[in-house]
């Protein structure tokens, strides 16, 4: 009887080789989620290094860099539910590499100064049923600039009309237009129309805006739409653009400088480096801003030379695909 029992009980108990099945595997799973992490942070940390040369890969990693934060997120489940202290210390390193490119985003800005300059930034979208509206909400924001892209013959005399009591100052060429509470001279228009475009394509102004703060030049632009297949990131025209831009932009001789537009890329995006390289980039704020109905990327862009871009954000919907920005810049010292 006896010696039956404690032959089931040796039955009943684990054996050594299912407790080290066991161990094997939650260490194995612990070491899965480490490795994703690691990549991660990789990614994060080292995404110039993704190559551009297959399906411009290195440019739609940037498009979307922001969102490699979730995996840290995503990760942290199973890094505690197997409680892995591996999976966790590896998962700070992904959080650490955000934190670094993305964090100061988050902070508040500074407090608005006596040279500080508000614009607004707007694709209105050639399919906009409600231009009236659209230029009304904009000026609710009480900007001293608005810039609008893709407008269309049908609208631009309602956007005209809309603006003209607070925007008695525009500019307008091709589809792109600046309307100012100062006065504008200069206008005249940017050419940044890519190779292989036949058709008639004017989409970059620059005007001089004569400010209380000093004379500014601004430039307004809507860079070729990219498109991302089952071949990669098609964004070859979008990066011809930016380059003839930002030669345009080098070449100017006043500062400082705006550029306000649709840029179709995202500001770690390397195929905007002939803009980005040259200019500043909004110091606090996401302002995703495409599309309208679940932004995903800030494609609409402020950017400054001799001039800082302190703080950046979206305003309500309108009837586009894309959601307006406002940001506002902080002048330097007027020269002596």
């Amino acid at each position: 009887m006896t010696a039956d029992f404690d032959a089931q009980r040796r039955r009943r108990a684990p054996q050594p080789q299912v407790w080290a099945l066991a161990l094997a595997l939650a260490l194995a799973r612990g070491r899965v989620v480490a490795v994703l992490a690691v990549v991660t942070a990789g990614l994060l940390t080292f995404h110039r290094a993704v190559p551009n040369s297959v399906g411009r890969l290195g440019s739609l990693l940037e498009a979307f860099l922001p969102w490699l934060g979730l995996v840290a997120v995503v990760l942290l489940g199973p890094g505690l539910l197997r409680r892995s202290a591996t999976a966790l210390i590896a998962l700070l390193l992904p959080v650490a590499a955000w934190t670094h490119i993305f964090g100061g985003l988050l902070l508040p800005g500074a407090k608005p100064g006596a040279r500080d300059l508000v614009v607004v930034q707007h694709n209105v979208s050639d399919e906009n049923t409600d231009p009236a509206g659209t230029a009304r909400a904009l000026a609710d924001a009480e900007p001293d600039l608005i810039a609008l892209e893709e407008l269309v013959p049908e609208a631009l005399p309602v956007y005209e009309k809309t603006l003209a009591p607070d925007y008695p100052h525009h500019a307008v060429r091709g589809t792109v237009g600046l309307w100012s509470k100062h006065p504008l001279t200069e206008a005249r228009l940017v050419d940044i129309k890519p190779q292989g475009i036949a058709e008639e394509w004017s989409r970059g102004l620059r005007t001089l805006v004569h400010t209380p703060h000093g004379e500014i030049a601004v430039y307004v632009a809507h860079l070729p739409s990219v498109r991302v297949g089952v071949s990669g990131l098609a964004s070859q025209r979008r990066d011809e653009s930016a380059d003839l831009l930002g030669r345009a932009v080098a070449a100017e001789k006043r500062d400082p400088v705006i550029l306000l537009g649709d840029l179709n890329g995202t500001v770690e995006d390397r195929g905007l480096d002939p803009l980005t390289s040259r200019m500043n980039v909004a110091e606090r704020g996401f302002a995703l801003s495409f599309p309208a109905g679940f932004p995903l990327a800030r494609i609409d862009q402020v950017m400054a030379r001799s001039a800082t871009v302190a703080h950046l954000r979206t305003l309500p919907a309108t009837g586009s695909d894309h959601l307006p920005v406002a940001a506002r810049i902080t002048l330097g010292r007027p020269p002596a």
